[in-house]
């Protein structure tokens, strides 16, 4: 039986885009970089700027699936002191300066060595909405259920070219927000075009009844998420909001949010 997304944060931020007319915008930026207050500036500013949904990714020592820019950018963050729980205070600030439902990505290490039920219980406190979590898969994620049931968190896992139509239904059933849909097979980073995967990928995971998938890795331009978005419920971009950050600070993160959600203005509601 699919799990209950009558209160999902991210469900809710991904439907009111729908309502709108246009799809959603998820924009990715570590915790603590280049420190901690601006990593708060920089996520408040891709929520005023059109993002529906902030990713707040957790700075990790063995980050299997981050390309070299987000690579740099939380090895940066961790030389300058970030440490786990700093993460609950940038959730609290964005959540109280936005109507953004912010998500937390983490590898599951950080997540098992502070308690899975206490991770959870501070990251609902802060007014999180769930955790992505890229290395746990359904079968391995019982601790991970229990606790986000009982603090009413989303779980959005993930679906790459790789997974088997099993696999694929397995996820969807599990997920409560959106299924994260992986365009490519590899590590993140922005590129020039989309892969052709990824349509692909999205439709398996509505064809297993999935409401809403959105698509990662890769996306950089505002043609990207209008292609993306002709097939995909919601776009995610990371490596390039990093890059912006990096090289131009805040100011710059709003602007290259503001362009990409600009993307949408040619694409329908519709699926």
């Amino acid at each position: 039986m699919r799990v209950n997304e009558t209160a999902s944060k991210s469900a809710a931020a991904v439907e009111r885009a729908r309502a709108a007319g246009r799809k959603a915008l998820i924009a990715y930026l570590p915790a603590g970089y280049p420190d901690k207050q601006t990593s708060i500036d920089a996520a408040i500013a891709a929520a005023r700027n059109g993002a529906d949904i902030i990713e707040i990714g957790i700075p990790y020592s063995d980050p299997v699936m981050d390309g070299a820019v987000i690579q740099a950018a939380t090895t940066q963050a961790l030389a300058n002191g970030f440490h786990v729980a700093d993460v609950f205070d940038i959730v609290a600030a964005v959540t109280t300066a936005t109507d953004a439902a912010v998500l937390v990505m983490t590898y599951w290490n950080p997540v098992l060595r502070m308690g899975v039920d206490d991770f959870s219980r501070r990251l609902a406190g802060a007014g999180g909405a769930g955790l992505i979590t890229p290395d746990l898969i359904p079968d391995e994620a019982a601790e991970w259920f229990a606790a986000s049931d009982k603090y009413g968190l989303d779980r959005v896992f993930l679906v790459a070219p790789s997974s088997t139509p099993e696999r694929v239904a397995m996820t969807v059933e599990a997920t409560r927000g959106f299924v994260y849909a992986v365009s490519i097979m590899g590590v993140t980073g922005a590129r020039a075009k989309v892969s052709s995967a990824a349509e692909a990928v999205v439709a398996a995971a509505h064809a297993a009844a999935a409401p809403r998938v959105c698509v990662g890795l890769g996306v950089s331009r505002p043609e990207h998420v209008r292609e993306i978005a002709a097939y995909a419920d919601g776009v995610i971009v990371g490596t390039a909001l990093v890059a912006a950050l990096r090289d131009g600070g805040v100011p710059a993160v709003g602007a290259l949010t503001a362009e990409l959600a600009g993307g949408f203005d040619q694409v329908g509601a519709g699926r």
